[in-house]
């Protein structure tokens, strides 16, 4: 049974309980990150020994903000449209990806999910050499795209096809004031001899990004170029840590098939789908594994 057979088969009472949204669990998650975040900081600035190991896991759950970004795309951590649109601000700021354009971008890739002419994400391939698969997980594709993406924005109008015609200008705007406020936060950090942006936000970053990208390519990675959401998009077996995370993306082919089911949701939504999944994988190491094998 593909997705949309399996969807029409929900009961109205169904749909409305897998797709209620709310504050409160959103709410608590994020408390939960950005304390673990804060710590990690506080312990970085007060010059614990061994302080630069940290940066790893700060970098980690800094990148990982990528998850939360994705789900205020789809406006469902929060019952709040102003509560996700900020969040998405603030979490687009740290990972210096535009929320704007990057809404564009992800709603694209949901609407021609594996169709290699149309799916944004299909425009940078998967790996499928050892050397193309370091050079992904190395994040340095990534940098060099958003970065690109967010001058190119900033400096004229907007180009990409996933982007409308109405939207440009506001993806215009976003841009040049995101490369205003980091200009700014340069100069600041230039002018009073400061490397505290240096040790807790960016080098933090980069050490991050490769986790984000070994996470990432298991959602679609060697999945078919098919229309049946439970076949071109896997869903990942891993541990409850993970889950946290990543808000429960690991889940991705039940997100796919039914992107307006909240994070907090997307267990009891998969309880449903399981027997229904066509690419599972237990575990993101061993999908790994199973990929750099493939390329050898």
């Amino acid at each position: 049974m593909d997705h949309k057979r399996f969807l029409a088969t929900l009961s109205g009472e169904e749909r409305k309980s897998l797709t209620a949204l709310s504050d409160g669990p959103g709410l608590s998650k994020l408390f939960q990150h950005v304390v673990c975040m804060g710590l990690v900081v506080w312990l970085i600035l007060a010059g614990l020994p061994g302080w630069p190991l940290l940066m790893l896991p700060l970098g980690i759950l800094q990148v990982f903000l990528f998850t939360l970004l994705h789900e205020t795309v789809h406006r469902t951590p929060f019952q709040s449209v102003w509560l996700n649109r900020l969040v998405g601000r603030v979490c687009s700021f740290i990972l210096i990806l535009a929320a704007d354009w990057f809404r564009y971008f992800h709603l694209a890739h949901h609407r021609f999910t594996q169709e290699p002419d149309r799916d944004p994400e299909l425009a940078e391939p998967k790996p499928e050499t050892i050397r193309q698969y370091v050079l992904h997980v190395s994040g340095l594709g990534v940098w060099r795209g958003q970065i690109t993406a967010l001058i190119r924005n900033a400096v004229w109008a907007n180009r990409d096809d996933f982007v409308p015609g109405r939207g440009k200008a506001k993806v215009m705007r976003e841009a040049r004031t995101m490369v205003a406020v980091y200009l700014a936060l340069l100069a600041g950090s230039v002018w009073a001899g400061s490397t505290v942006l240096l040790w807790t936000w960016i080098v933090p970053l980069l050490l991050g990004q490769p986790f984000l990208r070994l996470y990432l390519l298991a959602e679609h990675g060697r999945c078919a170029f098919v229309a049946n959401m439970f076949e071109n998009t896997r869903t990942t077996f891993t541990n409850r840590f993970v889950r946290w995370l990543a808000w429960n993306m690991p889940y991705h082919a039940e997100h796919h098939a039914y992107p307006a089911v909240p994070y907090h949701r997307l267990p009891a939504f998969h309880a449903r789908t399981r027997e229904h999944l066509l690419e599972t994988e237990d575990g993101y190491a061993r999908f790994n594994r199973v990929y750099t094998k493939a390329l050898l």
